[in-house]
């Protein structure tokens, strides 16, 4: 939990209050227009969104927000708060309406195994929970068996990829482009398998959608849910806690983010060369950053607890040296290259992609 699996000193205590609490204090003010948001580390920047909606994060890659680990207490009050602004909830099914009508938004998620299927139940009842706005959810497991099949909900609409080879590492980029084949809707969510997303999500999403946006990332602070909390919204739904969080996340593009699908298949989709954890979520920005991009984040989304991903960690990765090799290329040339290449196909990764896995 934030502020337990460490101590801080007398000192760092001090430095958080002289310099941390205070904007912490001031952006929690009664306000009708989120000051919340605009909570940051000492030594950040942010940058002020159109019409002040939302702020991008001014710097490269994700931080935890440090006054939150040091006094636990600052990170429960910041989530209710975001919470009271933009609700999560979980509903069973979607709105009978939103059923039967041509969904607007496609949620595509990526799935493997059955240790997970909490989370992926949790993640889809706050997609079932969008309002207003027609939504369809497309369900992707990649494995050797349909474990998982049986155990969703009717509304889900479920693609099962066979493992081109019987110990292929999980391709969450080949599993999206799957799913954006198959996706109806015309703005695609490419979000994950372990996280809730507010009932006004696809809402906010369309909205920006309509001032000419193409690639939209609302994402400003992801409460990271502990083991004990976690346990306890899979069993009742509830989403308080009074233990704590791991970490509040802020400047995160994976997860969950939205892209027209005109834009997706300008682009060329996903690397599908990216298995294993991680790498394709900045490289396919790099790419989605030459279109008309919504960086600017003002919604709370939970992230609920599994147990860390034992590669995550390795810096000798090959996603990682991947990911250096394919930044190095400029953008116009990557999405040239990946537009030519017939992604997304049920059976296999593009045979260029492949062949590197293999």
């Amino acid at each position: 939990m934030i502020g337990r699996d460490q101590e801080f000193t007398v000192k760092q205590k001090l430095g958080a209050c002289i310099y941390d609490l205070p904007n912490f204090l001031w952006e929690m003010r009664p306000s009708s227009s989120s000051p919340w948001i605009r909570i940051r580390n000492r030594d950040e920047s942010l940058l002020p969104g159109k019409n002040n909606l939302g702020v991008e994060c001014g710097w490269r890659w994700t931080t935890d927000l440090h006054i939150a680990k040091v006094f636990p207490r600052t990170g429960l009050w910041l989530m209710k708060r975001a919470l009271r602004d933009w609700p999560i909830e979980l509903r069973p099914e979607p709105a009978v309406e939103t059923r039967e009508t041509s969904p607007v938004v496609s949620f595509i998620i990526g799935h493997r195994g059955t240790e997970r299927l909490p989370h992926l139940l949790a993640t889809l009842g706050s997609i079932a929970a969008q309002v207003e706005i027609p939504c369809e959810c497309i369900l992707i497991e990649q494995s050797n068996n349909a474990d998982v099949k049986d155990q969703l909900p009717s509304w889900v609409n479920y693609i099962h990829t066979l493992l081109p080879y019987s110990d292929m590492p999980y391709s969450r980029a080949w599993a999206f482009n799957v799913g954006a084949r198959a996706a109806r809707g015309e703005i695609l969510v490419f979000h994950d398998n372990d996280m809730l997303a507010p009932v006004d999500y696809a809402r906010e999403i369309v909205a920006r959608a309509k001032e000419g946006y193409e690639v939209i990332n609302l994402k400003r602070f992801i409460f990271y849910f502990g083991q004990s909390d976690s346990s306890r919204l899979f069993a009742t739904g509830a989403l308080e806690t009074e233990a704590g969080m791991a970490a509040i996340m802020q400047n995160a593009f994976g997860g969950s983010v939205a892209v027209l699908r005109s834009a997706f298949f300008s682009i060329g989709g996903f690397d599908e060369s990216f298995a294993g954890w991680g790498g394709e979520d900045n490289e396919l920005w790099e790419r989605a950053a030459t279109r008309a991009c919504w960086p600017y984040g003002y919604l709370p989304f939970v992230h609920v607890w599994h147990a860390p991903q034992t590669e995550k960690l390795n810096t000798m990765r090959p996603t990682v040296s991947l990911y250096e090799e394919r930044s190095a290329i400029p953008p116009a040339e990557r999405i040239a290259e990946l537009s030519a290449r017939e992604f997304g196909d049920t059976t296999a990764p593009h045979e260029r992609s492949f062949a590197r896995m293999t």
